[in-house]
């Protein structure tokens, strides 16, 4: 199989579909691999590296996006819309839900579009997700400790605080892997932290894993009213897999935090958990509502690109090449996992979610896949 890796172009977004150890991997199952040049240069993965490895370097996006499947790493921005093509291979994070405009893009164009964020794993788990996620929670904590300084807009709290002077209030609406890393990068930095989930089974896990320094709560909507109140540094880590995240922190809640704390919404993505949440980039990375610093990049493990493309790549390999050597529909009727990941195909929408959530009748994947194969 051709498969091409183009250049992202999202606002500070310096990932790569695949490392070159990932593209020597590929090569040597004997499949061709064409990437952009420049695609990893930011992060030390530079031309001459792809090369060395067995990729073709096409100089420009319409080379990489004429191959039968592209690997990226973030969904196509407008741009590259019309350089998508009928019953391509999309192989990346899509986020559709949230998202009208690219959803009505992809089915226009009748790509068949995997998205990495709804594959699953035997356990049920997301095994594509997750490394994202490992960066973006422990990610949240930087930036959250960041905004909180004044001169960004935060009242000056230090998470750890000092001998004498009572540290900072996290607290982390989530027990995922998010909210779980986010909380570790917390209660290391000395912050006081409290999570919340919906399952008592969830909160016995972690309560094991961190011990007493981490304070659990059962999420209902007077707890989660009265912890922002009381939060210096807010953390929204809510999923619902292939969804839009609830809106679970309300206007008001925001409106009842103290001023100049910060909320660091990690379910931006998804289109956010919090009424006042709202997209921003790493080029303007807040904004300030309701007296509240918010923190809504879409794409935050691009701040620390290199660690997340290495950490991608280990997860996604494996899937690459077995859609490769068997083509996508085998491989998706062979793997009910990777099958899950199917959002779109050839004009249908083949995520229940994502129909839900957008008005889109739903075709299930297995149905398209028989009536198609």
């Amino acid at each position: 199989m051709i498969i091409g890796i183009p250049r992202e172009i999202k606002d500070h977004e310096y990932r790569v579909g695949a490392t070159p150890a990932g593209v020597r991997a590929l090569v040597q199952a004997g499949h061709q691999v064409r990437i952009e040049r420049g695609a990893g240069a930011r992060i030390g993965f530079g031309d001459a590296l792809y090369a060395a490895a067995g990729a073709q370097l096409m100089d420009g996006a319409e080379d990489v996006f004429a191959c039968e499947m592209i690997v990226k790493v973030k969904e196509p921005q407008p741009s590259e819309y019309a350089l998508l093509r009928e019953g391509q291979i999309l192989f990346a994070y899509l986020h559709l839900a949230p998202d009208p405009a690219q959803t009505r893009a992809l089915l226009q164009r009748k790509v068949v579009g995997i998205a990495y964020e709804t594959v699953t794993d035997a356990q049920g788990g997301l095994p594509l997700l997750t490394p994202m996620s490992e960066v973006a929670g422990r990610l949240s904590i930087q930036a959250g400790a960041t905004a909180l300084e004044m001169s960004h807009g935060g009242n000056g709290t230090l998470l750890g605080g000092v001998p004498g002077v009572a540290p900072a209030r996290v607290v982390v609406l989530g027990g995922g892997v998010v909210g779980t890393e986010a909380a570790r990068m917390a209660l290391g930095l000395g912050a006081d932290v409290t999570i919340l989930d919906i399952s008592p089974a969830r909160l016995r896990q972690l309560d094991a894993l961190f011990g007493p320094a981490l304070k659990t709560r059962y999420s209902d909507a007077h707890a989660l009213e009265e912890l922002c109140r009381e939060a210096d540094l807010l953390i929204g880590a809510v999923l619902i897999p292939g969804k839009q995240a609830p809106k679970l922190i309300t206007r008001e809640m925001v409106r009842g935090m103290k001023n100049g704390a910060v909320l660091v919404d990690v379910s931006i993505d998804q289109g956010g958990c919090a009424e006042t949440s709202r997209p921003t980039t790493h080029t303007h990375p807040t904004y300030v509502e309701e007296g509240v610093v918010h923190y809504c990049v879409t794409n935050m493990p691009g701040a620390c690109a290199r660690t997340a493309t290495q950490a991608l790549t280990i997860a996604t390999l494996p899937y690459v090449l077995e859609i490769a050597k068997q083509g996508y529909r085998q491989a998706l009727q062979r793997n009910p996992g990777l099958r899950a990941g199917l959002n779109v195909h050839l004009g249908q929408v083949t995520n229940a979610h994502v129909a839900e959530d957008l008005g889109y009748p739903y075709v299930p994947p297995e149905e398209v896949l028989l009536v198609e194969g």
